[in-house]
């Protein structure tokens, strides 16, 4: 498996500003201890397939959630799948059940180049994480699981590029907020048939609450709050073909937003003002929920389940390094608060937005980021992050308003990254996101919206896989009163395809109308394009 993390890797782990060199390595030391990469859940490498096919006699399919990779490095990447077992094979539910993990070098599987035993069980929920070490760099593999008499689908994954090597592009699908009941994942299916470098997924991969008025297909089971009931939501968003063959595909890169808990959470605190320690137990169900059914490397902390590292950092050769933020568990409460009901709300002449202590990403990572950020020497600096930058406030009568859950409700954190963007003159510094529904590009500045204000950094945001978004009166609100955005449409579902060359970026909005049907066509909304060493996004063609 991967060595255990360094120190300076942690930073941002947890919320607290003043963390000692000591508190550091008690950190360090935990996450390696964890349980999920604890020596009966390692990968040991194999010789040969002897074996391999050891083991149960399968009745169903245990591997009808698919594959998945994930968190390319240049020497490695993380390989997932997760035994369903039904109940045609209970007798396996409480067993240890060995699965062997194949890497080839070739799509006809006729080049085997390593194999590993992995031993899985009912307290990881039977997944398998294989941290797929000694690959080379910069080039595509295949694998599949074998477990008994059982045989994964194949997956194709991508290890990324040497740190120093000249890179001449790198292709993304940037996506986020796919609700299963108000769509088809028509997306997922568009974006495995393209040929592309990475998947990069910014937020609700699944959603816990329903909507009776825009239901096309139903969740099964109620919301959920206890852990079985997260891994039988995820199970079921893991059925949808197109979604399997997506994560089959391609390698993803992942963050999440607030859906794969509950709906507007904010560190400690849900809407309903539940006491923290309810609702931290709920978040590390959740959270545990999302480790096993993701291809990612790290799970909850052990010694503080309610905590776990998504935030981290890619470098994709010396064209570009990518960041995965977390804009949820860290975060200050929304402020202004309903006293009735928590999360985020439209307010206008709220004194607390100006409290220069609020933070988005919380202290630790926000400094973590930053440092990077101000260090980083690859041509471009991509900063995905869960949802939108760009202020969409609306001038009304008694003052501009904000919504509170996003970052009109965290200016001062945006601000002190802008300017932090400014005062370094770093360049092609591009902002991604998704959350709200909509496709958006908008120009970056220090004083959102103030000509005055030089531009300082680009913003893409991707609309939904199949969210319902906002009505056309609000958005032509939002666009008047923010000249700073290019382009904002939320009537149609999709995703984004970037194209990342040393000279630009292009940026192509893939869209299908709303709602997103299950033979949805997809078509270019627009175009847009980002010159090296200008900030800001222009229209193409």
């Amino acid at each position: 498996m991967n060595s255990a993390p360094t120190p300076e890797s942690l930073t941002g782990i947890s919320p607290c500003t003043n963390v000692s060199r000591r508190d550091w390595n008690r950190m360090a030391l935990a996450l390696a201890m964890s349980p999920w990469l604890a020596p009966a859940a390692q990968a040991q490498a194999l010789t040969s397939a002897a074996g391999a096919g050891q083991g149960p006699r399968w009745q169903a399919d245990p591997f009808s959630l698919g594959v998945a990779s994930g968190q390319p490095q240049p020497g490695s990447v993380v390989l997932w799948t997760r035994l369903r077992i039904t109940e045609a094979d209970a007798a396996f539910k409480a067993q240890s059940i060995s699965v062997v993990c194949e890497v080839f070098a070739d799509a006809a599987l006729r080049q085997p180049v390593r194999q590993w035993r992995v031993q899985t069980d009912a307290a990881r929920a039977h997944s398998v994480h294989v941290v797929a070490s000694g690959l080379q760099a910069g080039r595509p593999y295949w694998y599949r699981f074998v477990c008994g008499s059982a045989t994964s689908p194949v997956g194709r994954a991508r290890t990324s590029p040497a740190a120093n090597d000249a890179v001449d592009r790198l292709r993304i699908a940037l996506a986020s907020c796919q609700h299963y009941e108000q769509g088809y994942f028509s997306a997922h299916r568009e974006m495995a048939q393209r040929d592309l470098d990475l998947v990069l997924f910014v937020g609700d991969y699944i959603y816990e609450s329903s909507n009776p008025q825009h239901m096309l297909r139903k969740h099964l089971g109620g919301v959920p709050t206890l852990l079985d009931e997260y891994r039988d939501r995820h199970a079921q968003y893991k059925t949808d073909a197109d979604l399997r063959a997506c994560h089959a595909a391609h390698t993803w890169l992942m963050t999440w937003d607030d859906h794969e808990v509950v709906n507007d959470y904010a560190n400690d605190l849900d809407r309903n003002f539940s006491d923290p320690q309810v609702f931290l137990r709920r978040r590390a169900a959740a959270y545990q929920a999302y480790f096993e059914h993701m291809p990612v490397r790290l799970g909850p902390d052990p010694a503080n389940p309610s905590q776990m590292r998504i935030h981290d950092r890619l470098a994709w050769g010396q064209l570009a390094d990518v960041w995965t933020l977390d804009c949820r568990q860290y975060r200050d409460h929304q402020a202004c608060p309903d006293p009735n009901r928590g999360g985020g709300r439209v307010v206008v002449g709220c004194d607390a937005l100006a409290d220069p202590a609020r933070s988005m990403l919380g202290m630790a990572q926000e400094q973590w980021f930053t440092e990077g950020l101000t260090r980083s020497t690859r041509r471009w600096k991509l900063v995905a992050q869960s949802t939108q930058m760009s202020s969409s406030g609306v001038n009304t009568p008694l003052g501009r308003s904000a919504f509170t859950d996003g970052w009109d409700g965290y200016p001062q954190a945006r601000a002190r990254l802008l300017s932090t963007v400014a005062e370094a003159q770093l360049k092609n510094v591009v902002m991604l996101g998704g959350d709200v529904h909509m496709n958006v590009a908008a120009q970056l500045r220090v004083q959102a919206n103030d000509e005055r204000s030089p531009v300082v950094a680009s913003e893409i945001v991707t609309t939904s896989i199949t969210s319902r978004g906002l009505g056309e009166k609000l958005l032509a609100q939002i666009r008047d009163s923010n000249p700073d955005i290019l382009h904002a449409r939320s009537d149609e579902r999709g995703y984004t395809l970037l194209e990342v060359k040393p000279e630009g970026i292009s940026a192509e909005f893939r869209t299908t109308p709303n709602p997103a049907l299950a033979d949805g066509v997809f078509k270019v909304q627009a175009k847009l394009g980002i010159r090296s060493g200008v900030a800001g996004v222009h229209k193409d063609g």
